[in-house]
């Protein structure tokens, strides 16, 4: 495989790619897709391009590294230009004027990213660098990359399970890196660190790849020796809490590659500092160490917060509604007065006739009592929806220390009749503090505590105080009042409340608006009431409409769409049957002018048609695989087929009447 990586006629030798970095990426992605190992340029090139745009890929020497994953890529490879003149990839010396892309397949086992790796590393050796801009032909190039990615030299950064020792004239140091796609950021920064270390007599150093290709973890003896700890990493470290009471380093992986130096100088100083900030255990964000690094706004990180606490919400929305339908079925419409007391009081040697405890049911005997035991198991799972809400809301925040707090919180808020909206601000009220109490500075010998015992229990203390002395009665009341205007509702307002809820389930295709009107929706489905079941009919209905619409659209007019978009849409059109209305996320995310316009009309058009047709749903997801819990059915095809039919004509005068230069282009260039 590897003498299949990069060939002649993959290198560039002194040419002019252009000024930018994406006239760069769509040439080299060219060289791909001319030696026959991508199906596609323009989707190659935009892969690479939507990566560089998250962060530019220069690194020191003046060479830059894009590099994605893509399914228009056939086998792993590698292309190389040596440019003329150099383009700036946002690298810490300057422009670049050595430059490889990377491209990976979309579903490439782990083989080929470990050469990718080793390419990755060469790159901080100066002698290759040199090298590569001295060779004089294509096939220099083609040996000294060959010649890298080839060896089996042992590096510092495997299972370092002898590494770092106890030697008490060194400071011992561990590290992790990891960056988003995992194959040349993660790698380039644990060598780059290893270098600087092997300059550094008084350092022992054991690092961790956390990446794509060979990931040996730390071996807990290694951990436990160590003086201080780096994290290089764009995403969040895995299984933290293995380094918590340790001096901490934390900044992005490319700090690690530019100031490996000055990142270790910073960590042997926390080694020796009793005040040093320590591993709390968290999983979320990383909090960067330099000035130059962004961190996430606190709007970003309260909505990422939220939207974590609901998708770990919604299998258990999803379950327990479901066995609610399941319920309904099979016990009848009757079910949700009496469960408790046939579950209770029958077993399968003493089946429930229609009668039970003065309470009349349409139907009896097992029918009956299974119905009930399944309303009963769903009634069990959605119990635990809002403390889910609560408890991983207050996890993206404050890491595992916040679960608990989180979920007694939304406990509490049930127990207080504060229902969702209070666990989503005990939630917000249990990270916070948790994240507060997890900034202390404490001795060492208490810091490992901290996240397991006393964060927990300081925490929940406080989120328990405030839920019953002052906040639970006023979250209580607006909850009441928001369930009574619900009840109230019917003919035009109700219309008016379809269209509100087709309009936020389709403007954001799964996002946070989106996710919003789905919670609201779900909010009042185990009561069995029929204004609960109706709005969840117009959400579940208008959710189906984007992907739906766009398969659909996909299938009328493909040359309004780009050859990615036209493969999205078949099985995009499954999606959106099976209420997934993430589907349309590419098209929204190519052409958001045009798409998303089109899919919020459709979903208004589903959701007051649903709700002037009465249509309830007693299962909260599912699409038409619930259609035994919808009533009546034909309402709800009619308002599933009529936004269908509007957002798929409204997306195709849109692209016609306004066309997308960029799109057309795409469109027109040759595969």
């Amino acid at each position: 495989m590897t003498s299949a990586l990069i060939s002649t006629d993959l290198v560039t030798l002194d040419k002019d790619c252009g000024t930018t970095p994406e006239s760069v990426i769509t040439h080299l992605a060219e060289l791909v897709y001319q030696a026959g190992r991508a199906n596609n340029a323009t989707e190659l090139a935009q892969a690479a391009i939507a990566r560089e745009q998250k962060a530019g890929t220069g690194v020191p020497g003046k060479v830059a590294i894009p590099h994605c994953r893509s399914a228009a890529v056939s086998e792993p490879t590698l292309a190389f230009a040596r440019l003329n003149p150099a383009v700036d990839f946002a690298g810490p010396d300057g422009d670049a004027h050595l430059v490889f892309l990377i491209a990976a397949p979309a579903d490439g086992g782990k083989e080929h990213l470990k050469i990718l790796s080793k390419l990755a590393r060469a790159l901080v050796l100066p002698d290759f660098l040199a090298a590569l801009g001295t060779a004089q032909s294509e096939d220099e190039i083609v040996a000294l990359v060959l010649d890298v990615v080839t060896a089996e030299k042992k590096t510092s950064t495997a299972p370092a399970s002898s590494k770092a020792s106890t030697s008490s004239a060194k400071t011992t140091i561990v590290a992790v890196t990891a960056c988003p796609t995992g194959i040349a950021h993660t790698y380039m920064a644990a060598d780059a660190l290893t270098q600087a270390a092997t300059k550094c007599n008084d350092v022992e150093l054991a690092v961790e790849t956390q990446g794509s290709s060979h990931n040996a973890p730390l071996d807990q003896k290694v951990i436990d020796n160590a003086q201080a700890v780096i994290f290089a990493t764009d995403v969040g470290v895995r299984d933290r809490e293995r380094f918590a009471g340790k001096p901490v380093i934390e900044s992005g992986v490319k700090r690690a590659i530019n100031e490996p130096d000055t990142m270790l100088k910073e960590a042997i100083s926390a080694a020796h500092n009793p005040q040093a900030r320590t591993v709390s255990g968290k999983t979320s964000s990383r909090v960067p160490t330099d000035t130059n690094q962004s961190q996430l706004g606190w709007g970003k990180r309260l909505q990422q917060a939220i939207m974590t606490g609901v998708s770990y919400m919604v299998p258990f929305v999803a379950a327990g509604g479901l066995l609610l339908a399941l319920g309904f079925l099979f016990g009848g419409a009757d079910m949700a007065q009496g469960w408790q007391d046939i579950v209770t009081q029958h077993s399968l040697t003493n089946l429930p006739g229609h009668e039970v405890n003065s309470m009349t049911f349409e139907r009896s005997g097992f029918a009956l009592y299974f119905g009930a035991v399944l309303f009963a198991t769903g009634q069990a799972a959605m119990g635990f929806i809002v403390a889910a809400l609560s408890g991983y809301i207050a996890f993206a925040l404050a890491g595992r220390p916040g679960i608990a707090p989180g979920f007694a919180g939304g406990a509490i808020a049930v127990s207080v009749g504060a229902g969702f909206i209070g666990g989503l601000i005990t939630g917000l009220l249990a990270g916070f503090i948790a994240m507060w109490i997890g900034s202390w500075r404490t001795p060492r010998w208490l810091a490992s505590l901290m996240p397991v015992m006393l964060i927990p229990l300081m925490t929940s203390l406080i989120v328990g105080s405030l839920m019953y002395l002052f906040l639970g009665a006023p979250l209580a009341y607006i909850m009441t009042s928001l369930q009574n205007m619900l009840a109230s509702m019917s003919g035009s307002s109700a219309i008016l409340l379809g269209i509100v809820l087709g309009l936020m389930m389709c403007s954001d295709l799964g996002g946070p608006i989106n996710k919003a009107a789905y919670l609201f929706g779900t909010a009042g489905l185990s009561t069995g009431d029929p204004a609960s079941m109706h709005i969840m009919a117009a959400v579940m209905a208008a959710g189906m409409v984007p992907p739906i619409a766009l398969s659909l659209a996909t299938l009328i007019k493909k040359n309004l769409f780009t050859p990615v978009e036209q493969e999205n849409g078949k099985s995009a059109w499954l999606m959106g049957l099976a209420f997934v209305s993430e589907g349309a996320i590419p098209f929204a995310a190519a052409d958001p002018l045009r798409v998303i316009p089109a899919m919020m009309l459709g979903g208004a058009t589903t959701g007051a048609l649903s709700m002037a047709l009465d249509v309830g749903s007693r299962a909260p997801h599912g699409g038409i695989f619930v259609l035994f819990a919808i009533d009546p059915i034909w309402g709800y095809v009619i308002a599933l087929l009529s936004g269908i039919v509007v957002s798929t004509i409204s997306v195709l005068v849109l692209k016609q009447a306004l066309p997308n230069k960029t799109l057309q282009e795409t469109v027109n260039t040759p595969a």
